[in-house]
């Protein structure tokens, strides 16, 4: 089975660390999340896989099933605030899917979301944010929050 490294890219072995052992019965495909194409701004759907992220890069787990969601590199911002307290700001995400888009009032103001799960688990994380409505708060497009809650460190963090 080759693995391709979320990093450089490469197959199996492009990092110095070996691949991690692949799980029985689970083939790297691509997964589609199902998104609702109602009304409004849409839930675009973006390509998801069922990866494993190198050993050799310091990476958030999902805490219910172990499974790869980012790595730290991906890491933009430790100051958000979820619904279940403290959240991380990341600009790309693994093993993810996403529902439909709504638009909610947060701390920050209104903006298109749509709330992220783990493909795996099914276990909902955080949310995708598709559209902010202000000018100030348009980074954060196509970026994702995960709950502390729900996530772990994994490889390397001693």
């Amino acid at each position: 089975n080759l693995l391709r490294c979320f990093t450089c890219d490469r197959l199996c072995g492009g990092c110095t660390a070996p691949a991690p052992p692949a799980r029985q019965g689970i083939v790297l495909q691509p997964v589609m999340p199902s998104c609702d194409p109602g009304p409004g701004p849409a839930c675009l759907p973006a390509k998801t896989f069922r990866s494993y992220l190198p050993r050799c890069h310091r990476t958030y787990s999902c805490v219910h099933c172990r499974a790869h969601l980012a790595k730290h590199e991906e890491l933009i911002s430790k100051s958000f605030q979820g619904s279940h307290g403290r959240a991380y700001l990341f600009n790309s995400v693994v093993n993810v899917g996403c529902g439909p888009a709504e638009q909610r009032l947060l701390l920050t103001g209104l903006h298109s979301v749509a709330d992220i799960f783990c493909e795996n688990c099914k276990t909902t994380l955080g949310w995708k944010y598709e559209q902010a409505f202000e000018t100030s708060q348009k980074y954060k497009e196509g970026k994702y929050i995960i709950e502390m809650s729900h996530m772990v460190k994994d490889n390397g963090w001693d």
